[in-house]
Order: structure tokens, then C-alpha cells, then sequence
């Protein structure tokens, strides 16, 4: 009888947990509706309703993802539901894990507090490939604590294997949606195996990593072959930013390539001085040819690697510059409704966007370290040097780890300096906050004896009630 007076408590709170998740889920859709659209989203949109032609200057795999849904639902407003939908679902879940494996009712709706975060809902409904990166590497990390909950409880290893497939799909996705996704997705990939194997040996590593690989490049080769997206030489803008900001007027002016685009290049270095364009120069200051870069990206290769390593220290000077601007002068902090386009999208509810950019606009001003990159790249280290002794020491160290290879990762390629290239580190870290301040006090627990059951695990950690007494039975 007390049994199953418990068994209800416990369930009574996860579906709460649920219920404010899915409430919170809701609003966020109706605030962002039908989704919030940069000059960057709808471009997207228009490839994946077939307006313009699919190309890689965005990632393909989006626009494809976008065009399923589309034909599923007959609405372009499916994405941003998407979008929020595994937002919050993945919060729900880590909070579900986190109530499960600590039994505090409050370190769970801690888990659950981050979605309104101003540094995190300011993005959730933005069609972004930064949002996307960060949502499926955050699922990722909710199947990894799906992982560590039922380590220790002897599941089937149909169940560990399933749980590494569903994991995996989310890190190839991630990457997928953003190369440099790298960088971060590789500590979450290792977090993911050792939450499902305590002890992993060499084979379920070499299988592990062979489903990772087989996941980011069968689908990259599928879309190359079947999708057909045109080639636009995007790693080409990179490259760009780096010769007119580095090399002088007068060494473009004689650099080794065809007239049209050394006079290009002068020109380019002329109008980002005159603006003050650190970056971005191919957007700001390039006069653009009607294919692109797809004509210079040949020569602005080329010219790159001859002439950068007799440059080596405007170049260090030039990436660092860029860099710290990205930490401490972070831009871009909100994305106000939809950009002005000739779909005939617009907000679906004006009030509701004023209000959330006056919540976010409110916290920029009043709290700006929060969208500063050098803040999260400073929590990102504390976290990997520091994570504790906790049973959360592991995700706590993988998560800091993940955002400061993240942030560091950008230092030779970053195009902007937008918050968006901040947005996962912000959301790791602050997850990894929750768990190192839940780990207080609560060592990690010692390794099952091999006959413990899972009724005896369960047993072992049942959960605390809101007095943080064990419930009675």
C-alpha cells in the first residue's frame, strides 16, 4: 500500500514536470509565430518551397528537412513548432533524469529554468542553423542522461544500443547543420558512451565511432548525389576577410590575379575601411559578381596561400582583433521578427514579439555580460577544470569542454561577430551550472555488484520528496 502511494508521487511529479515544459513549449510557438526569419532563414525558405534553386551556401540539409516538413504539414510554420518542440522536449527530459537520479524538485525546474533565460529564448524560435546546432546537441545530451540514468540498472543492450543510434543521429545532425559543429559535438559524443557504458572496451568504441561517421557521411553523400545543391565556394568568404583586411591597398593592388578581381580586392579594402567593417567584408564592402564567389573562389584560394605566410603576424593580429570582438563587444544579441521580404510573412503577433524584445532588450542593457562571449568561454573553462566530484562530474566537464572548444573553434573562421556563435556555449554552460550546483554534496555513487537488479537501483535512489526527506511506503 505505502508502495504504491509512492509510485504515484513520483510520477505525479514527472508529469508536472511535463506540464510545464509542454506550457512553456506553447508559448514559446505563439510568441515566435509562424517562426522568426532572417535574411539568412528565408533564403532557406525559398529553397525549400523551391523558389530558388538548392544550393550550400546554407546548409542543404535544413533546407531539405524544412521541405519535408512542409509537405507534411502544408506550412512553413512547422519549423519553428519543430524547433521548440525538441527544445523544451529535450529540457524536459534531462530535468525528468535529473529529478530521477537526485530526487531535488528544485534542481529538476532548475534544469527547466533555462528555457526562459533571455540569452536562450531570444534564439529559440529563430530559423537559424546556429539554433538547430545547438538543439541537437542538446537532445544529444538529454539521450545521454537517458544513458546514465539506466547505467547502472543493467538495461539490454538493445536498449544502450537504440539510446547510442538516437544520440548519434542527433551529433550528425548538429554537424550536419554546421561544420564547425565539430568542435563541440565530439566531448557530447564521448559523454554520450560513457553514460551508457560505464567502462567502455575498444570495440564499443570502434563501433561507436563508426556509426557517428556513418551517420554524418551517408546522408552528406546521399544529398550530394540525389539533392544536387549548386556549389557556391562559401570557405572562399573566409578567406576574403583575411586578404583585405590583412594585406595593404597598394599589395592588392599588385596582387597575382586577374584585373576583375584585384580590382575587386581594392575596392573591397577601400569600403570596409570606410565603413569600419572589421568583418563580413563579401557581404559589406565586396562588389559581388552575379555567380557569387564561384568565379573567385579559385584565385582568392590561391592568392590566400601564397601571400599569408609572408604575412603571419598581420594575420595573427587581424584573427585575434576579430576575436576579441567577438568576446567582448558580442553583437547581435536578438533577432526582432521577420526581415522585410517579398513572401508576405510577417510576425503573427506583433504585441507578443514587442513584449519578448523588450524582455531581452531589458537584460541586454541591464545585465550585457550575460551576451558577452568572453563571460560563457570563462564558464566553459571553469566547468572543464572543475567540474567536481559529483555524479555529475562527467557532463558537467563534457559540457564545458564542448563550449569552450566551440567558442576557440571560431578564431580562425569566424565571419561575424554575432551572439548566435555564442548560443550553445550559453545553453551548455548554463545546464552545466545546474549540474555542478546539484552535485554539491552528492559523491558519485560506487559501481553496481554485477547481480544488483534494477528494482534494487530504483530502490537505492529513490527520490526525495519537496522536504528532501525520503517519501514513506
Amino acid at each position: 500500500m505505502g508502495q504504491m502511494g509512492w509510485l504515484p508521487r513520483v510520477q505525479r511529479w514527472v508529469w508536472a514536470l511535463a506540464a510545464v515544459a509542454a506550457v512553456c513549449c506553447l508559448g514559446t510557438i505563439l510568441v515566435f509565430a509562424p517562426g522568426f526569419l532572417s535574411p539568412d532563414s528565408l533564403e532557406q525558405l525559398r529553397q525549400a518551397e523551391g523558389r530558388t534553386p538548392l544550393t550550400d551556401w546554407h546548409p542543404p540539409v535544413l533546407s531539405l528537412v524544412w521541405r519535408a516538413l512542409i509537405a507534411v504539414t502544408g506550412t512553413f510554420a512547422s519549423m519553428a513548432v519543430l524547433q521548440s518542440v525538441v527544445f523544451w522536449g529535450a529540457l524536459w527530459v534531462l530535468a525528468w533524469c535529473v529529478w530521477e537520479l537526485t530526487g531535488s524538485r528544485g534542481g529538476s525546474l532548475a534544469v527547466l529554468g533555462i528555457g526562459p533565460m533571455p540569452f536562450v529564448l531570444n534564439f529559440v524560435g529563430v530559423v537559424w542553423k546556429d539554433v538547430h546546432t545547438a538543439f541537437a546537441l542538446l537532445a544529444a545530451c538529454a539521450v545521454a542522461f537517458l544513458g546514465l540514468r539506466l547505467r547502472d540498472t543493467d538495461p539490454r543492450p538493445a536498449v544502450r544500443w537504440g539510446l547510442l543510434a538516437l544520440g548519434v543521429l542527433f551529433l550528425a545532425y548538429a554537424m550536419l547543420v554546421r561544420k564547425n559543429a565539430f568542435f563541440a559535438a565530439i566531448p557530447v559524443f564521448i559523454m554520450l558512451v560513457l553514460a551508457l557504458w560505464r567502462a567502455p572496451g575498444r570495440r564499443t568504441w570502434v563501433t561507436s565511432t563508426a556509426a557517428l561517421v556513418a551517420a554524418i557521411v551517408v546522408p552528406a553523400v546521399a544529398i550530394s548525389l540525389f539533392a544536387r545543391p549548386i556549389g557556391t565556394k562559401q570557405g572562399a568568404q573566409i578567406m576574403l576577410d583575411d586578404l583585405v583586411h590583412v594585406l595593404t591597398v597598394d599589395e592588392l593592388r599588385s596582387a597575382d590575379v586577374s584585373p576583375g578581381l584585384r580590382n575587386r580586392l581594392v575596392a573591397s579594402a577601400r569600403e570596409c575601411e570606410r565603413v569600419g567593417a572589421l568583418s563580413d567584408a563579401y557581404w559589406a564592402c565586396y562588389q559581388r559578381p552575379a555567380d557569387g564567389l564561384r568565379g573567385d573562389s579559385g584565385e582568392i584560394t590561391s592568392l590566400w596561400l601564397h601571400e599569408m605566410g609572408g604575412h603571419v603576424p598581420g594575420y595573427l593580429q587581424y584573427r585575434l582583433r576579430l576575436f576579441a570582438t567577438l568576446l567582448f563587444e558580442t553583437d547581435y544579441a536578438y533577432k526582432a521578427g521577420i526581415t522585410r521580404n517579398d513572401l508576405g510573412i510577417e510576425v503573427a503577433h506583433p504585441r507578443l514579439e514587442d513584449m519578448l524584445g523588450t524582455y531581452v532588450g531589458g537584460m541586454v542593457t541591464d545585465a550585457r555580460w550575460l551576451f558577452r562571449g568572453w563571460f560563457w568561454l570563462a564558464v566553459a573553462l571553469v566547468l572543464a577544470v572543475r567540474p567536481g566530484r559529483s555524479m555529475f562530474a562527467m557532463p558537467v566537464r563534457a559540457l564545458g569542454v564542448s563550449s569552450a572548444a566551440y567558442i576557440l573553434g571560431y578564431l580562425p573562421i569566424m565571419p561575424a561577430t554575432d551572439f548566435r556563435y555564442v548560443y550553445w556555449p550559453a545553453i551548455a554552460c548554463s545546464l552545466g551550472v545546474v549540474l555542478l550546483w546539484l552535485g554539491r554534496g552528492r559523491p558519485a555513487p560506487p559501481p553496481k555488484a554485477p547481480g544488483a537488479t534494477a528494482d534494487r537501483a530504483v530502490t537505492a535512489h529513490q527520490p526525495a520528496d519537496a522536504g528532501g526527506q525520503s517519501p514513506t511506503r
